[in-house]
């Protein structure tokens, strides 16, 4: 009978070990918000698209391309036009929030001339931030911009 205990005993040990094991993977961290993506670096000009035509070489943003686009925590922000200087500048500080559920970037300043003060947001990631407004002269233009 002992030789019985112990030969159970022994073939029901190695379960026992092995179903023990309550070791969860760490959660992963949260992802970043839209605020902090925004503000992690600053911004500048990759492509423009009027549907599905590349319209960044229209004569309406060369001066816009060499902008670099800087948004911080603190709901401010500041464009510096580089070389190219646009007519009337937009080089400067400006405010900013997103509205609509986040759906929408608001900037105190036009960023291209003729444009408005509202991007709808398309996308943001660490690396790529894509806006789109309605431009009258060529209709809805969809700007990326890249770290």
């Amino acid at each position: 009978m002992n030789k019985l205990i112990l030969l159970t005993a022994l073939c029901f040990t190695p379960l026992v070990f092995t179903n023990c094991d309550k070791d969860e993977d760490p959660p992963p961290p949260p992802a970043p918000t839209k605020t902090e993506l925004i503000t992690k670096s600053s911004w500048k000009f990759s492509t423009a698209f009027a549907g599905s035509t590349d319209v960044s070489s229209a004569p309406q943003l060369a001066c816009f391309k060499d902008n670099i686009i800087t948004f911080s925590a603190n709901l401010t922000g500041s464009i510096n036009e580089g070389t190219n200087i646009c007519s009337p500048t937009t080089a400067g500080a400006f405010t900013w929030n997103f509205a609509s559920n986040e759906t929408v970037l608001h900037i105190s300043t036009v960023l291209i001339t003729g444009g408005s003060n509202d991007f709808t947001l398309v996308s943001i990631t660490e690396t790529q931030l894509v806006v789109s407004q309605n431009y009258p002269p060529i209709g809805t233009v969809t700007v990326t911009f890249i770290h």
